[in-house]
């Protein structure tokens, strides 16, 4: 089993929001979600980063339980940890207090050496005529791509 074929995306968080920034973030994780998201068995889509003491959160980020867990097993819907520096912490919280602006994670992966990284993005949500607009660019694009096959 290859560990960097892993790469959870959250396809639609670049539906929902514009993406300002991005940022790659360690996670604080127990022995048997690391063995499940190896597994590929995690939902990002529902999750929102938030501040809690200083600390930065992944909420809602479903890893379901490791199957040849016993006792040790973790709840599937926890609070978890995201590892950054001071200084990148601090920029987030400052631009996160920002109306109309959220931390929300865009992909979950493996790293190089094995760890479980999270990219999260600061992103502004969209209005309904900027979601519009994405799928009829989506749809030229498509069509583009027919045309040149032909």
């Amino acid at each position: 089993m290859s560990d960097d074929k892993i790469y959870i995306k959250n396809k639609k968080a670049y539906f929902e929001y514009h993406i300002l920034d991005k940022y790659i973030a360690g996670i604080k994780l127990l022995g048997t979600e690391i063995k499940s998201i190896r597994e590929g068995k995690a939902n990002i889509n529902d999750a929102f980063c938030t501040f809690i003491d200083g600390q930065l959160y992944v909420r809602n980020l479903h890893i379901a339980e490791y199957s040849f867990g016993s006792f040790y097993n973790h709840e599937s819907k926890r609070d978890r940890v995201l590892l950054l520096n001071k200084k990148e912490l601090k920029k987030l919280q400052t631009r996160g207090e920002e109306k109309g602006l959220t931390i929300i994670p865009l992909a979950l992966f493996i790293s190089e050496r094995g760890f479980a990284k999270l990219e999260i993005g600061l992103a502004q949500g969209k209005k309904t005529f900027d979601k519009r607009e994405t799928l009829k660019e989506r749809d030229t694009k498509v069509e583009m791509d027919r045309a040149m096959k032909r």
